[in-house]
């Protein structure tokens, strides 16, 4: 944690104590909710290919109960490296915006990886889109300008003003390490564009088929 201290988070593993060990680093905010069933059967799939996985919920995130107002992307490069070191990963797959907090000193994969600065752009605007049902007038980028000096709450989130001024930062934090993985190798549409979570076994079984044939490579 930020000051220092530690604390329990829950973490979904699939564990034989094998070679291979993934850590697997969801995407943030809405889309977490959008790929989870996504990610875990492709989870399951490694598994039965000899991979161990391991999908931790970040402080604030899913199961946490962190405030996720006091988070930041800091913090959370912070927790992902402790799970990493937990659960001694050989290689990280990030998913998305998953991809900005990954550990940058593990190989691995980054399965489009989504600039910060469009993360908050698209939450801005379905903050407006709320706001205007509320009857409420207000811009993305007032909402935005809001967030980093007090803070704001988009989409159902709650952002502190630390969170919203890395988003706006735009700071990619990529690592060299991550081998991208477009949705054009994976095919079929992104789950993330779609209006409820959803599950596509095709993309799942071409995602685990990638990681697998690419884990032995140097």
């Amino acid at each position: 944690m930020p000051s220092g201290a530690t604390a329990d988070e829950m973490l979904l593993g699939f564990d034989r104590k094998r070679e291979h060990r993934l850590l697997v680093v969801m995407p943030l905010f809405d889309e977490a909710s959008k790929m989870r069933r996504q990610i875990v059967e492709t989870m399951r799939i490694l598994d039965q290919s000899s991979v161990d996985c391991f999908c931790p919920d970040l402080p604030g995130c899913n199961e946490s109960p962190a405030l996720h107002a006091k988070q930041s992307f800091s913090g959370w490069r912070d927790a992902a490296a402790s799970a990493a070191a937990h659960v001694q990963a050989t290689h990280v797959l990030g998913v998305r915006s998953g991809c900005l907090v990954a550990p940058r000193d593990l190989p691995g994969w980054a399965y489009e990886p989504v600039k910060p600065r469009s993360v908050l752009s698209r939450l801005a605007r379905a903050g407006q889109i709320s706001a205007r049902e509320a009857n409420q007038a207000v811009t993305a980028n007032e909402l935005i300008a809001r967030g980093c000096k007090e803070g704001v709450t988009l989409a159902g989130w709650s952002f502190g003003p630390d969170l919203v001024n890395e988003l706006a930062a735009n700071e990619s934090n990529t690592s060299p390490h991550h081998l991208p993985i477009t949705q054009e190798e994976i095919g079929g549409s992104p789950l993330w564009l779609r209006a409820e979570p959803s599950f596509d076994p095709a993309q799942a079984q071409a995602l685990a088929a990638m990681i697998v044939d690419r884990i032995d490579l140097p």
